[in-house]
C-alpha cells in the first residue's frame, strides 16, 4: 500500500472558529523509501492568522496574497491521496481541518478517499506512555537530523514524520515471518536430519582399563563427580525428581 505522510500548516487552532489551511504538504512512500512524489502548496485563506500561528510557522499574510485557495488544489490534492494510508502526527487535527475545507466545497470527507488514516502521535504515546511526544522529541529520540527545523514548515515535517515513522515501525516487517509455519513439537525434530546412519565406536579393553584408573586417581583425590553422579543412590534420586 502506498502512505502520504501529510502535514498542515493553518492560521490558529480550530476550523470551527473559522480557521484555515494556509499551507499543505504530503510525502509518497512506497516499500518504506522515500519517492520523489510530493504534494506542496501555500494557500491564500482570505482571513487574518492568528500571532500565535504565525509565530510557530512563520508564514505572513502578505507572502500568502497571490497564492492559489484551497478550492484550486483540491482535485490535485485528493488524485494524490487516493486509496493510500495517510499517515499524520496529531492526525485529528489535520483530519479537522481537511474535512472542514471540504465541506465547504460539498466535497466527501477525508475518510471516504484514503484508505486508512493512521496517527503517529497515538503510536508514539503507546510506545512512549508519559514521555514528551512531539516531532522534535521523536526525532531527537530516534536519532534523525531536525537541525533545519527552526520553524514548522508543512514540507519538512512531512519529511521528518516519515523518517519518524520508519524509525518507530522498524523490525516490524518480520514480526509475521515464520507464523504459518507449524510449531515443533518434539526436541529431536530440531536435530539435523542425517542422510546416514550413525556411527557409535565403542571403547575398547584397553581404552576402558584406562578409564577406570583415572576415575580411581580422582576418587582417592576425593574430585571424582563422575562415580558420584553414578552412585545408585544419585541414580535413584533423579529417577524420582528429588535432589
Amino acid at each position: 500500500m502506498r502512505q502520504i505522510f501529510l502535514d498542515t500548516e493553518t492560521t490558529g487552532l480550530y476550523p470551527a472558529q473559522g480557521h484555515r489551511i494556509i499551507e499543505i504538504a504530503a510525502v509518497e512512500v512506497v516499500n518504506r523509501r522515500l519517492t520523489k512524489q510530493h504534494f506542496h502548496y501555500y494557500l491564500n485563506p482570505d482571513r487574518e492568522i492568528d500571532q500565535g500561528a504565525q509565530e510557530v510557522h512563520g508564514i505572513s499574510l502578505e507572502f500568502l496574497q497571490d497564492k492559489p485557495r484551497f478550492p484550486d488544489i483540491v482535485g490535485e490534492l485528493l488524485e494524490f491521496i487516493a486509496d493510500a494510508e495517510l499517515i499524520m502526527h496529531n492526525a485529528p487535527f489535520d483530519v479537522g481541518f481537511l474535512n472542514c475545507e471540504l465541506g465547504l466545497i460539498e466535497q466527501k470527507p477525508l475518510e471516504s478517499v484514503v484508505a486508512k488514516i493512521t496517527d503517529t502521535l497515538k503510536l508514539a504515546k503507546d510506545m512512549r506512555p508519559g514521555q514528551r511526544n512531539s516531532l522534535d522529541a521523536l526525532c531527537r529520540h530516534f536519532a534523525i537530523d531536525n537541525s533545519k527545523r527552526t520553524l514548522h514548515g508543512a514540507l519538512l515535517d512531512a519529511e521528518l514524520l516519515a523518517d519518524v515513522y520508519m524509525a518507530m515501525t522498524r523490525g516490524q516487517e518480520s514480526l509475521m515471518i515464520g507464523m504459518d509455519k507449524p510449531a515443533l513439537s518434539h526436541a529431536s525434530e530440531l536435530r539435523p536430519k542425517l542422510n546416514h546412519a550413525s556411527l557409535v565406536r565403542l571403547a575398547d579393553s584397553a581404552e576402558l582399563e584406562v578409564h577406570t584408573a583415572y576415575l580411581g586417581a580422582l576418587a582417592k583425590a576425593g574430585n571424582c563427580l563422575w562415580t558420584t553422579l553414578a552412585s545408585p543412590a544419585m541414580l535413584e534420586s533423579k529417577e524420582t525428581g528429588h535432589e
